[in-house]
């Protein structure tokens, strides 16, 4: 099998990217660690803070939010980083030429009860002048790379760098990552779908009618069974996508009127809308294709739908949108 190393070297991918990408991985195996220390490092509960989103902080939270933040401030690549744990943008290295987001725990509401989570990680260039907040806000297509590193039976890694979507498996006793599927695809079709029902009275008409038609089964206008996933951590949920096919979605709702969105733009549904349109499949929101919106704060939320195309279009189709042709890329 492959290393990463050698796997990056094919891909011709240049040397300060894969100096990053190696920060980033080393560090997700340090946090694999503590993750699978649990409650045997006095790790695992909440602390008595709440984060920029107003969501209590779990202690594997800050923990793995500071692990990432200090690799990545001593990464000379790094210009900058955001991360959901932090309320503002942090500066790393004046001369970096890469800005990394970074959600550092993805389902920490898991932790406690032994379920999955994973880091999930969105690399953008860094522009030219000063370094601020506007720094970040870059559609999603400007992304050189993403990833999600999954805390599960095995850590694995999927990882694009814009040439397809591939998974790494964390070899236990070598403390290395290597190539166990250089191609992920997803496939167009599924009778599959993740999305969390205890919702479904606030959300959209066409979300509610879409949703509707899969619980009929053969008997609806779709006259095909479908099965409900839902993990409650995006991370797993998008891997089974990627792994199986499948379509996840966490719509709009009026749950809370002034946050109708659940998930974050910048480190959760870009990255995972570039490692699903690289293998294959679609993102968008409902209305838009993910990775052409133009962000306008770093802590951003949207509706998020996902996973294989034909199904994502089918969903779209309720919604008034025809997205049946191919996303472009620049």
């Amino acid at each position: 099998m492959q290393t990463l190393a050698q796997t990056l070297s094919a891909q011709a991918v240049n040397a300060s990217l894969t100096q990053l990408l190696f920060t980033l991985a080393e560090t997700s195996i340090a946090i694999s660690g503590a993750v699978r220390h649990g409650a045997l490092a006095g790790v695992l509960g909440a602390t008595e803070q709440e984060n920029v989103q107003g969501e209590t902080q779990k202690k594997l939270d800050v923990i793995t939010n500071d692990m990432l933040k200090d690799a990545l401030k001593a990464d000379t690549t790094v210009r900058g980083i955001a991360s959901e744990e932090e309320d503002y943008v942090v500066a790393a290295n004046a001369q970096g030429e890469y800005l990394v987001s970074f959600d550092p725990l993805d389902g920490s509401s898991n932790i406690d009860i032994n379920s999955l989570v994973g880091t999930i990680f969105s690399v953008l260039p860094a522009p030219a002048g000063e370094f601020n907040e506007q720094s970040f806000l870059q559609a999603g297509r400007k992304q050189v790379a993403a990833g999600y590193v999954l805390y599960g039976p095995s850590t694995m890694m999927a990882l694009t760098t814009g040439k397809g979507t591939q998974f790494y498996t964390l070899d236990p006793d070598s403390q290395t990552f290597l190539l166990t599927n250089d191609n992920v695809q997803i496939t167009p079709d599924t009778a599959e779908f993740a999305i969390n029902m205890s919702n479904q009275r606030f959300w959209e008409a066409p979300m509610q009618t879409y949703i509707a038609d899969l619980l009929l089964g053969k008997i609806g206008p779709r006259e095909q069974s479908f099965n409900m996933r839902w993990i409650a951590a995006m991370v797993g949920d998008v891997h089974r996508v990627l792994c199986r096919g499948g379509i996840f979605t966490y719509p709009t709702d009026n749950k809370n009127p002034a946050k109708p969105f659940k998930l974050r733009l910048m480190y959760e549904a870009n990255p995972m809308a570039l490692l699903v349109e690289q293998a294959g499949g679609k993102a968008s929101t409902g209305y838009e294709t993910i990775l052409d919106i133009q962000p306008t704060e770093i802590h951003q939320r949207v509706a998020v739908i996902l996973g294989s195309a034909n199904e994502v279009d089918t969903c779209l189709s309720y919604h008034g949108i025809d997205y049946s042709e191919e996303p472009s890329i620049d």
